[in-house]
């Protein structure tokens, strides 16, 4: 068994935080008082969303001064080189229906670059977490961390995607490409936000892609990915979490996914 490696002080941080924002986030799930508002963006906000943000950029503020901080609800504040990016709650419309698939993502990004990553789901009981060059990691409750990898899957034709939603491809002017994605793998599902690349991460789906994302939708994921073996990039091939899309995979079909989605964007031309 792969042994775990003792973290660097931004991972053990890191984590730290999530155990913070799981105190805060998990009490609140399916609870009778539940505070729901509307952005202006007309997407949903919860208090255990703003609650966690809080707090979490607090503690930041407090050990780590000289970094920056970019979090969904609060904005960003100026930072050098490096840059902690939270989603206090990834997956608000589950966690306000009481589904259980949300998770608070915590990044630190360095020079640009996602070094640090943790998900940290505490209602499925599960944290995820990488730093770039320690491999990635599943740590369920009660049970000793273990290593994750992505799959060998080699084919297309062999292999499980999940796409998120199709209004969101359409609305992006690519549902032609899910389309021809959804006809050249063996299988295809939305599995939906975090957990679809953290399957991905563990070798259980293959591709994973989505639009209207933002930074602090990607930036955790990113780590975990790479460290698992898979690649991750927009939807053009770019390594950013800035572009507004995604295509994560376990790296063997990056470039067959890659040239289906230019493909069928071409077609439409």
């Amino acid at each position: 068994m792969t042994a775990l490696p003792d973290p660097s002080p931004d991972l053990a941080f890191a984590l730290e935080l999530a155990a913070l924002a799981d105190g805060i986030s998990l009490p609140r799930f399916r609870a009778a008082d539940l505070r729901i508002d509307t952005k202006p963006d007309r997407t949903h906000v919860t208090d255990a969303d703003i609650a966690v943000e809080q707090a979490v950029r607090a503690r930041i503020a407090a050990e780590r001064p000289t970094d920056g901080f970019f979090g969904e609800e609060s904005g960003s504040s100026a930072g050098g080189s490096r840059q902690w990016i939270v989603d206090p709650i990834d997956g608000t419309a589950n966690f306000l229906r009481g589904v259980p698939n949300w998770a608070t993502l915590i990044a630190l990004e360095v020079d640009g670059v996602p070094t640090v990553g943790v998900v940290s789901a505490p209602a499925f009981g599960v944290r995820w977490y990488a730093e770039r060059g320690g491999g990635a990691w599943r740590h369920d409750a009660g049970e000793e961390p273990r290593a994750i990898h992505v799959s060998g899957v080699r084919a297309l034709g062999d292999a499980s995607l999940s796409f998120q939603s199709v209004a969101q491809w359409r609305d992006a002017g690519y549902l032609e490409s899910l389309l021809a994605l959804c006809e050249a793998v063996w299988r295809d599902r939305a599995y939906g936000d975090m957990w679809s690349y953290m399957l991905l991460a563990e070798g259980l789906v293959d591709l994973v892609g989505e639009f209207d994302v933002k930074a602090y939708d990607l930036a955790a994921l990113i780590p975990i990915v790479r460290e698992a073996g898979g690649r991750f990039t927009d939807i053009d091939g770019s390594d950013t979490a800035w572009s507004g899309s995604s295509l994560a995979s376990n790296g063997w079909l990056h470039d067959d996914a890659l040239a289906t989605v230019r493909a069928a964007r071409a077609s439409r031309a």
